[in-house]
């Protein structure tokens, strides 16, 4: 069966996933080809073209097209919680009750027209669109190659639901408890990212970034929600809050916005921050909001699947929230030694088009192969990057082993931007779109952060490490190949490895085998022998407010965009 898998339903982050006889072909998010970052507002005709591209079909051969939304009955309890919640906000209320599939129409509208452009006959292929929670769970627990798990979903709203938890068996997953809109988790946190200066659905992480620079006894956070181990209510006075409820303010384009927090909050906390730097009482929120949703989704996990984690002993999750890895540390020693956490490394919405192309391949009868690596994009010959060196004059050296030149300008303390092999799915960059650093080198990642990213200075650096040193660093045996979870770095380790450890003592790791990534390893074990450290400093090749690399032309304009002096493209050596 040919599946594919069309995410990002909710108007951001489109994505396009393919699968044939139940195995991942191909996976890209389309804001990766646009040069977009999200790609708002998009659908993933690109990223479509590619995975079609690479597995070599045409769109003729497209059997099944799936989507992560579908219609919800007004007999659901979904509708009638989102319209009494909203009663302040009649017309909201009113919509949600006689016209409460609206978004679904209009994404099935919009997907049509999609895959007209593409040549994908619609009358000729089966048309299934997926509950969003369903293929967020599908998209880690048929992936991840467990029989038997918890599953947890959660994130700002799908359709109406916003976290759920279910559990699967034998390849079929089974819901155990929904939560629905304006009851959100991820809806709170991403409120109050946008009042500590951030973007909604984008800055999330930099709050996660900030929390340990805080004191989270210093903010009273306890009437954002109210909340106990059989459920939680946001208060919509304060934040998830809609209409005249929310706080107003100019855009960038000089139009008027509304916010998910309201004026009431700007009341107890003062006004929103604004500039790059961290201080009181903004770190405090952070290191406050975070705390509240770890202990949250703690209390609620173990109430609605510990039964189902002890007996399993695995969990999978996914939405956006499951990008909390500070949350996910947690989620791991709340469930014990012996037991596993498989965390979706696309748990986003982008990742909804692997959920939904899963999701509909596994009830179409394929047994669906359990994810190996997140390298699912573009990959470039020799011959097309060397095309693309010589169009635009660029100076190069081939070299005879990229990775003996590349490890040694590491071991120096320079900053190499790697370009090799496939693009990862996921926000993540896993050593195939990335920058690399030494991580015992002092002032690199301030040098990353300044001059090259672009970005705030107090952002955190990840670590890759060999498989034969992660556990003596990070003390613990659990896989974490996809930097989905942070651990606590050993002692004797912090001051070996000072720029990729956190504030907190944690570091976020992407665990490197020979199998996941053959030449990445190659350097990492070339590193070691030239410093006697196995890790190295990995960012995503990136410049602030950009999408992660593509193509080498994508990489060359970084390059010269930036203070990079070194670019490994391929086997091609670029200097400044």
């Amino acid at each position: 069966m040919i599946v594919l898998g069309l995410g990002g339903m909710v108007g951001h982050d489109p994505a396009a996933a393919l699968v044939v006889d139940g195995r991942v072909v191909a996976a890209a998010e389309e804001e990766r080809f646009l040069r977009d970052k999200h790609a708002k507002g998009k659908q993933a005709e690109c990223a479509a073209q590619f995975c079609l591209q690479f597995a070599g079909l045409k769109p003729a051969a497209v059997q099944v097209v799936a989507i992560p939304f579908a219609p919800v009955s007004i007999f659901s309890p979904a509708r009638w919680h989102f319209a009494a919640r909203h009663w302040y906000a009649p017309d909201r209320a009113f919509t949600a009750l006689f016209n409460g599939n609206r978004r679904f129409r209009r994404n099935v509208r919009n997907v049509l027209a999609a895959l007209d452009r593409l040549g994908v006959d619609r009358h000729k292929i089966q048309f299934i669109p997926v509950e969003h929670h369903l293929a967020h769970a599908s998209s880690a627990y048929h992936l991840s190659g467990y029989e038997q798990a918890a599953i947890l979903s959660v994130d700002g709203v799908g359709e109406y639901c916003t976290t759920w938890f279910g559990h699967g068996r034998g390849g079929d997953i089974h819901p155990l408890k929904e939560f629905f809109a304006p009851d959100s988790l991820g809806g709170c946190y991403g409120a109050i990212t946008e009042y500590l200066g951030f973007e909604m659905l984008d800055g999330e992480f930099k709050v996660m970034g900030m929390a340990p620079y805080g004191d989270a006894r210093r903010i009273d956070v306890s009437p954002l929600i109210q909340w106990n181990e059989r459920g939680f209510r946001v208060n919509t006075r304060l934040v998830n809050c809609i209409g005249w409820r929310r706080h107003k303010r100019v855009g960038r384009g000089g139009e008027l916005k509304g916010t998910y927090f309201s004026p009431k909050l700007i009341e107890q906390w003062g006004p929103v921050r604004v500039g790059d730097e961290i201080d009181d009482p903004y770190v405090h929120i952070a290191a406050a909001v975070q705390q509240q949703l770890e202990d949250i989704l703690m209390a609620l996990t173990r109430h609605f699947l510990g039964r189902h984690i002890a007996r399993t002993k695995r969990l999978c999750y996914a939405g956006g929230v499951a990008l909390n890895v500070k949350a996910n540390q947690r989620l791991i020693q709340m469930m014990g030694p012996g037991h596993e956490l498989f965390v979706q490394p696309a748990a986003s919405d982008a990742g909804t088009a692997l959920g939904a192309a899963t999701y509909a391949a596994h009830q179409l009868g394929d047994r669906i192969q359990p994810m190996a690596h997140a390298y699912l994009g573009p990959e470039y010959s020799p011959d097309e990057i060397e095309a693309v060196l010589r169009k635009r004059e660029i100076r190069y050296e081939r070299c005879a082993s990229i990775t003996d030149t590349a490890s040694e300008l590491l071991a120096k303390g320079e900053v190499v931007a790697w370009f090799q092999g496939r693009m990862e799915f996921g926000p993540r960059a896993l050593g195939n779109r990335s920058i690399l650093g030494n991580p015992a080198s002092r002032g690199v990642a301030d040098r990353i952060n300044a001059q090259i990213k672009y970005r705030e200075r107090w952002r955190p650096f990840c670590p890759s490490l060999l498989d034969t040193v992660a556990p003596d660093v990070l003390q613990t045996t659990h896989p974490s190949p996809y930097m989905t979870f942070t651990f606590d770095v050993a002692d004797h380790w912090k001051p070996r490895i000072p720029e990729v450890v956190h504030e907190d003592g944690t570091a976020r790791p992407q665990i490197v085998t020979a199998q996941s990534n053959p030449r990445y390893y190659e350097l990492l074990k070339k590193f070691e022998a030239r410093t006697g450290i196995g890790v190295l400093l990995n960012t995503s090749l990136n410049r602030r407010g950009e999408p992660m690399v593509c193509s080498p032309d994508d990489a060359l304009n970084m390059f010269f965009g930036s203070d990079l002096q070194n670019l490994a493209l391929g086997d091609f050596l670029v200097r400044k």
